[in-house]
């Protein structure tokens, strides 16, 4: 990556201060760029949802890996409770979508509850494990919430055998007019789900997938007494991925604890951080790291600049240490600051090899927590920052009652936000179409067939405010009555 103008600019840029400049390319299709990543991690797009009590849990993970990504399931979560996730995300199909089930009995009431936790909208009553009817969103509307499934579902279903192609499974759905169906085995058992999207997602996405054809999933541990034997207890479970993870990343006890890591002789990639600087990349490698996570403050749910004026603005932190990592053979992520399909591609323009992404994903259906309504009737869920008093609290459970009240007036983060779902973009398959767009354009503009091709290629220039805001849609007028 270079800048327009060939020079250093003296101060320090955020994403919103540059843009890419198109070259010439040779680029036909956006199709034909390859997202994937090199730094081990098995990522077929660029994408790691950060390690959030709110946003990764199990279905985050099952479904950002069946799209290519990776999601951190997060430190605080007890071990036994990670081990049993990640067998569960191991456990799904690479295509079929894991449905949600109930049986004739059961009430709207339960399926109301249930619904918002996948975006497809839809129950699948069974019985002997085979499917009977599907209850959707249309079926619940003006009736009574006690009222059993089995007087409001359609029995009569279209299913698909599991032997079906995508395509094939495509055309089916949409010659008989049907958004959804149930996918059986030969004995009629039910086997998971498939939509008109979900077919052609799986034509346009590569699942991230581990040497036996299995979803990706990683996992993080904190720096405090125990690390070796969660981490030990992690690599146990199967993890692909192990983080190392802690607000300041340059630190001695960090630097320990990624040398515990390394000297467990880990067989998967252990990744650590965070740092915004050259020299925090450098000994993070020395002490074991394998890859780097970039980023101190840029995240929407962190306050740590304003309570301390630690950090660095994000495009200058991720260029400059993913150009040492790169040095040094290694690799680095970028952690935070992503607003924007824009940002994704400006980040991996400097260098980085994944982009974590985390509030974004946050107001999705697959996010842990359950989905609630402000007055107008808008559903948002609840965020928080995983330095903030709530997840400060949640880490401290087994601390002396006066420990955690001490802790507890140390926070660099917000303890709730309303996290709204957008009625567009309501999954986070959604978000993932959008950025992944938006990245293999960045790519066709500059000519590049994948993301490594474009660092080596992208020409970076430094914008006004009135610049970005010019770049920005005007959703209406502007005339006279806007």
């Amino acid at each position: 990556m270079r800048f327009i103008d060939d020079r250093k600019t003296p101060y320090d840029l955020t994403f919103d201060d540059v843009f890419l400049l198109p070259s010439r390319s040779a680029v036909e299709s956006r199709l034909d760029v390859d997202l994937a990543s090199g730094d081990g991690s098995g990522t077929t797009i660029p994408i790691v949802v950060a390690n959030m009590t709110a946003v990764a849990g199990r279905r985050m993970a099952e479904t950002v890996a069946r799209r290519g990504g990776l999601a951190v399931i997060p430190q605080d979560i007890p071990v036994d409770v990670v081990a049993d996730a990640v067998a569960w995300v191991k456990s799904r199909h690479l295509a079929f979508e894991t449905p949600i089930t109930m049986r004739r009995t059961e009430t709207i009431g339960h399926a109301l509850n249930l619904l918002p936790k996948r975006s497809h909208g839809a129950v699948i009553v069974v019985e002997d494990g085979r499917p009977v009817g599907i209850v959707t969103e249309a079926d619940y509307e003006d009736v009574d919430r006690f009222t059993q499934l089995h007087e409001v579902m359609s029995a009569d279903l279209l299913t698909l055998p599991d032997t079906i192609d995508v395509k094939g499974a495509y055309e089916t759905l949409h010659d008989a007019r049907h958004r959804l169906a149930p996918v059986v085995d030969g004995n009629g058992r039910l086997v998971g789900l498939l939509s008109q999207k979900g077919a052609v997602r799986s034509a346009l996405y590569q699942p991230a997938v581990d040497a036996d054809q299995r979803l990706r999933v990683a996992a993080a541990t904190g720096i405090s007494a125990g690390v070796e034997a969660r981490a030990k207890a992690l690599l146990e479970a199967g993890v692909d991925v192990l983080v190392v993870d802690t607000a300041h990343g340059h630190q001695r006890r960090m630097l320990e604890a990624v040398r515990t890591v390394r000297g467990l002789d880990p067989p998967v990639p252990v990744v650590a951080g965070n740092v915004v600087t050259a020299a925090g990349v450098r000994d993070l490698i020395d002490a074991g790291a394998d890859v780097v996570k970039v980023g101190v403050g840029p995240g929407a749910m962190c306050t740590t600049r304003m309570m301390t004026g630690v950090g660095r603005p994000q495009f200058s932190a991720v260029l400059e240490c993913a150009t040492e990592a790169r040095r040094l053979d290694r690799h680095a992520w970028a952690d935070g600051g992503v607003r924007h399909p824009r940002d994704v591609a400006l980040a991996l323009a400097a260098g980085a090899s994944n982009v974590m992404i985390g509030s974004w994903f946050a107001g999705t259906h697959e996010s842990p927590g359950d989905v609630q309504h402000d007055p107008r009737g808008r559903p948002y869920k609840l965020s928080f920052g995983m330095a903030s008093a709530r997840a400060v609290q949640r880490r401290t459970t087994r601390d002396a009652p006066f420990d955690r009240a001490r802790k507890g007036f140390f926070e660099e983060g917000i303890s709730s936000a309303r996290m709204y779902l957008d009625p567009e973009r309501p999954g986070v398959e959604d978000l993932i179409d959008e950025i992944v767009a938006g990245v293999r354009s960045a790519c066709a503009y500059a000519g590049a067939h994948d993301p490594e091709t474009l660092h080596q290629r992208a020409v970076v220039g430094v914008q006004s405010l009135s610049g970005y805001k010019e770049g920005q849609a005007v959703p209406g007028s502007w005339g006279p009555d806007r």
